[in-house]
């Protein structure tokens, strides 16, 4: 080791802490904008975000951890794994880069799905025998030279090798027998010119990410992750390597890597405590030095600074040098608690991204130089830790009491034979129905009238017209593109988590608290503190006046409890199973209300059913039973004619697959587009026998498919699975689109039902 790495975080938000960079890019898409304006914002909030890094106190600063869109669309480009048909397309490099995120009109973009278990989403590599690694891109090299010139020395990031192969997917024609991993060998040798530029170019460290290895890995995977860092550390020139692993236990990894010639290991020991255990007694690991993950990097509670310095003391014998960081990127937080106006209390409990570094450097120098170097910092910890642990707010009784009444019943839907027969009695649908997941386009009149309410320039009875007149000009358009069954298109709702938070009881919303979830969109996950309890209706009165204006079934939308824990940033003084019971009891009330209001359709989403999935097989069963568990509570007090829907996207569903068939929804809508309907295949293997909607236009790509591209995909849905159980959808909600697309993209999609229509028997 040529030098104390110190305290250091894993990575930092990207977006700018007033979302800039979404500004920029979006200017850049719709053409206002220059690529030579798009690059200056972005160097500017590079410059700012070393610069504020090095200025709190830390030792060691990360570096390339910007990107226009997503980290591993990021290294594909690095290393020259561009599919041929988006170099094909003869477009300059940025743009390119935008058609992989994006697509064109030509060809759809990469698959898209979550990073690990967070709300992230990364672009998926195509790897196949063909592709041809090398060197193509030396970002990483300038971004360096620019933070030196800036006068901040950093230490780059990159995506490593084995989790970079590990994500990605075999090419379309790949023989089966192939694995991206097969392409190890000329991946390394790629990297290893990266290194050597690097190590030219002055970087005294470089950090590798393989967050891959926190999750269940063969002996073969294992071996490889060795092979490859003894490979790529017995270079002759090159920087000192930061191996990181995040969000589970990386112990099987870290005793493969300590004996190879990597300096340094960073661990998660938020996520996985139990990493302590697996490290002790590993050979060589003393000669390493280890990042000591403890401040957590994707919750926004302020650390227990003594407990966390107690668990750096028990790694004090374990490795050659310890020093503190954060358990992964901060890339998952908002940037600064210190901008929101909320309840006192509850903020003083808050640590956003700036405030995490401080934690770190507090850490690091308590480390250093003793507690009493920083005894004030300790204290104020102290006191908000036990101030949370001591407040009555976050406790209701009534809540409480009810979830001990529940019984088994409560739980259980009738014979699904019997309430199809009764649903199709009730809405009289073609084969084929054709519907949308949930929310149109919300437009610039839509926002403004929510912006205007919410600082009180106009009152609710003129905000709540603009609201109905919206949904009358939804109803009306569905109406006209002869969709089957209508949604009201949920104007009035800010984000789907977001607007169910503020109005439930437990919950603060942020004003500021931004986080990137994929390219330019941004969300605000709402902060559940306490118990959850829901005061009054939140949606009927929408739905309802959406229901007077059709003679169709309108559905009534809601957010499941998983998802709603897996969007927000949960309380972590109790087990996510009881927290997920209070807020489908809360989901299950509204259930029963929209019912009672006439609305015969019911759609409780859980699209991050497959998120919150924990990276070990062996902890996926109690998962799963919690989870399936919520979703039953909240959607089994209605009648058999009543039908429930629900909607899952952008995860690989393998995993889950048992546990979609256990929710008992009668429609299950899922994405299929990027994929090709491959999910289909997953379903029919456990004998899933419900209705299912799959995804036939992707959402969040700009280009409309045409009639004939939908209707293939139909085709392909049918050869998989019975027409009377398939619907017509998109593969997720229409909000961040803009009208443009969405009419010509919806006529295309009843279109092609119809014309598959005609060819069913």
């Amino acid at each position: 080791m040529t030098g104390k790495i110190g305290s250091t975080v894993l990575g930092y938000p990207r977006i700018g802490p007033e979302r800039e960079l979404k500004r920029a890019l979006e200017s850049y898409w719709a053409g206002r904008s220059s690529e030579a304006e798009l690059r200056e914002t972005a160097r500017e909030l590079r410059v700012r975000t070393w610069r504020e890094l090095r200025d709190a106190g830390l030792d060691s600063v990360p570096g390339n951890t910007f990107s226009y869109y997503d980290q591993v669309l990021d290294t594909a480009v690095t290393f020259g794994a561009v599919p041929p048909r988006y170099a094909a397309l003869g477009l300059g490099p940025l743009d390119t880069y935008f058609a992989l995120a994006r697509g064109v009109e030509a060809v759809p973009p990469l698959e898209m799905t979550k990073w690990f278990d967070t709300n992230y989403h990364y672009l998926v590599p195509e790897i196949g025998p063909d592709t041809e690694f090398a060197l193509a891109d030396r970002t990483p090299v300038e971004q360096y030279r620019e933070a030196l010139e800036a006068g901040v020395t950093t230490r780059p990031v990159l995506v490593g090798p084995l989790t970079f192969l590990l994500l990605a997917k075999s090419a379309e024609g790949a023989p089966e027998s192939f694995r991206p991993l097969d392409k190890l060998p000329e991946l390394l040798t790629a990297y290893a010119d990266l290194l050597r530029e690097l190590h030219r170019a002055g970087v005294e460290r470089v950090q590798l990410d393989e967050p891959a290895f926190a999750a269940d890995r063969t002996p073969e995977q294992l071996a490889a992750l060795g092979d490859a860092y003894r490979q790529l550390g017995g270079l002759s020139a090159r920087p000192e390597l930061l191996v990181a692993g995040y969000f589970g236990d990386f112990g099987e990894a870290v005793r493969e890597l300590a004996g190879t010639p990597v300096e340094a290991l960073a661990v998660d020991l938020v996520t996985a405590p139990s990493t302590v255990d697996s490290m002790s007694g590993v050979p060589g690991l003393r000669d390493k030095a280890l990042v000591a993950g403890l401040v957590d990097g994707r919750n926004i509670w302020r650390t227990d600074l003594d407990r966390a310095l107690t668990a750096a003391a028990t790694l004090l014998g374990l490795a050659g040098e310890v020093s503190v960081g954060t358990s992964c990127s901060l890339l998952h937080v908002p940037y600064d608690v210190e901008t929101e106006d909320i309840d006192p209390q509850v903020k003083s409990w808050l640590a956003f991204a700036a405030q995490k570094v401080r934690e770190v450097v507090v850490l690091g120098r308590a480390l250093e130089d003793g507690r009493e170097a920083v005894a004030d910092e300790l204290a104020a910890a102290r006191a908000a830790v036990e101030d949370r642990a001591g407040a009555t707010r976050v406790r209701n009784n009534r809540v409480r009491a009810r979830l001990e009444s529940l019984k088994p019943e409560h739980s259980q839907r009738g014979d699904y034979a019997k309430r199809r027969e009764a649903q199709q009695k009730s809405l009289q649908l073609p084969p084929l129905p054709t519907t949308t997941i949930g929310s149109f386009p919300q437009t610039t009149d839509v926002r403004r009238a929510r912006a205007a309410f919410t600082a009180g320039r106009i009152d609710r009875a003129t905000y709540q017209q603009r609201m109905r007149d919206e949904i009358k000009r939804v109803i009306e358009l569905q109406e006209r593109i002869g969709l089957d069954v209508l949604v009201h298109g949920e104007p009035e709702r800010n984000d789907m988590v977001q607007y169910f938070s503020e109005h439930l009881d437990g919950f603060i919303s942020t004003a500021n608290g931004w986080v990137q979830s994929y390219g330019s969109r941004c969300v605000r996950p709402p902060i559940l503190y306490g118990d959850v309890f829901r005061p009054g209706p939140m949606t009927v009165a929408w739905a309802t006046y959406a229901q007077k204006l059709t003679a169709k079934p309108v559905k009534g939308m809601l957010t499941g409890p998983v998802t709603i824990l897996a969007w927000s940033f949960v309380r972590d003084d109790q087990p996510l199973g009881e927290t997920a019971a209070q807020v489908a009891m809360a989901i299950r009330d509204e259930v029963q209300d929209l019912e009672a209001a006439g609305i015969r359709v019911i759609q409780v989403d859980e699209p991050a059913l497959r998120e919150l999935l924990p990276l070990r097989a062996a902890r996926h069963e109690a998962y799963l039973a919690w989870a399936v568990a919520a979703f039953r509570l909240a959607t089994s007090g209605v009648a058999d004619s009543t039908q429930i829907h629900t909607h899952l996207c952008y995860s690989e569903f393998g995993d889950v697959i048992d546990a979609i068939v256990a929710l008992d929804a009668d429609v299950t809508s899922i994405e299929a587009a990027r994929s090709r309907m491959e999910v289909l295949e997953d379903l029919n293997a456990v004998g899933f026998g419900r209705g299912v909607g799959p995804g036939v236009y992707d959402i969040h790509s700009p280009r409309v498919p045409d009639v004939a591209e939908v209707a293939e995909l139909l085709r392909a849905a049918l050869r998989s699975v019975p027409a009377d159980r398939i619907w017509v959808n998109p593969d997720c909600g229409l909000k961040t689109r803009d009208y443009a697309e969405v009419e010509p993209a919806l006529e295309n999609l009843v279109g092609a039902a119809e014309a598959v229509r005609r060819e069913l028997p």
